[in-house]
């Protein structure tokens, strides 16, 4: 069991994540590339994903156990901004933590460490030239084979979870917000329950805490292991389909003509009920979930369920149309942005 305590100082601090973060994605797709559970979420790119593989996967298995901790370093807050801020935030980590957090990963007798006859542990331990480079190159060639083709669905995932989590915090501030979480995570203020592997204690300190959907997460919350480092909740969003490599408009584009199906699609730029769309566009409720449905089979918004109600927002195809194109060089966002 994980619990966090917060303050009432904590509680002003809570806020979401500006989108997903490609280390946090990366590592953690590391994890489910290597089991098969999840299947209906996972199976197809699981399969994709490995055979655009060649032998990336060798040096993150020995920093990566398949269950339990991995290093914080692998994780730095600067891939908020971006892969390449965070594998260079990766290749400046000082040496006296790279040595104290490989010790906690082999006292936590991990498979990968045992298994790594060829010393490749040694290379970043001993703060020798190149320490950490190869590992940055790992981890870029690994991303870039498994995430980055399937970026545009996972982004389209987190964005849908935040909209929902946007809305609770509208509706009724911090409380309504960590109530909103998934199951595995429980809000009994002051202190926010989760499921975990071993029995932790994090006392936020007035510090706040960084709220990061993903959708490589699976089943359990991830926190950092060193309590000094800036608070972050990584959590599951909801999967509905799984991955595709790329969002291609289905048959149903071509359906997409007229003003109304046009107001639709920008009614829904923030996010919206099916009742608040139809409000919205002052069409009745029928025809809303019907335009919504040609939307969604064109890969134009993704609907998300909620208790009673459903939420749509946007895909990146669905953003790309509404203001007239999108830069090639904008598959990463900055604060939901294309990086300039």
């Amino acid at each position: 069991m994980l619990r966090i305590h917060f303050t009432e100082k904590d509680l002003a601090r809570v806020r979401m994540a500006a989108g997903p973060d490609p280390l946090w994605e990366t590592i953690l797709s590391f994890h489910r590339i290597r089991d098969r559970r999840a299947p209906l979420a996972y199976g197809e790119w699981r399969t994709e994903a490995r055979s655009r593989l060649n032998g990336e996967t060798s040096l993150l298995s020995a920093l990566v156990p398949q269950r339990g901790y991995f290093p914080d370093f692998l994780t730095p807050v600067q891939g908020r901004l971006g892969l390449e801020a965070g594998l260079e935030a990766l290749r400046a980590t000082g040496a006296d933590r790279v040595r104290g957090e490989l010790a906690l990963l082999s006292a936590g007798g991990a498979r990968s460490v045992r298994k790594d006859p060829g010393g490749r542990l040694a290379t970043f331990a001993d703060g020798g030239p190149g320490r950490l480079g190869r590992l940055v190159e790992a981890v870029r060639t690994y991303h870039r084979a498994a995430v980055e083709p399937y970026w545009a669905h996972v982004r389209t995932r987190v964005e849908a979870d935040r909209a929902l989590r946007g809305r609770a915090l509208l509706d009724g501030g911090s409380d309504e917000l960590l109530s909103s979480l998934p199951p595995m995570v429980r809000w009994r203020g002051p202190v926010l329950e989760a499921d975990y592997p071993v029995e932790r204690e994090l006392r936020l300190e007035g510090r706040g805490l960084l709220l990061q959907p993903s959708f490589f997460c699976r089943t359990t919350p991830v926190v950092y292991r060193d309590p000094a480092l800036a608070p972050v909740l990584v959590y599951p969003v909801t999967h509905c389909e799984p991955p595709a490599a790329t969002e291609r408009a289905g048959p149903s584009l071509g359906r997409l003509v007229g003003h109304t199906r046009s107001a639709v699609l920008r009614a829904i730029e923030h996010g919206c009920t099916t009742s608040e769309l139809a409000r919205r566009t002052g069409v009745s409720l029928a025809s809303a979930s019907q335009h919504a449905c040609v939307l969604r089979e064109a890969g134009l918004i993704s609907t998300l369920r909620h208790g009673n109600a459903v939420l749509h927002t946007l895909t990146p195809l669905g953003g790309a149309l509404l203001r007239g194109g999108v830069r090639a060089d904008g598959l990463y966002a900055r604060n939901g942005r294309p990086a300039s």
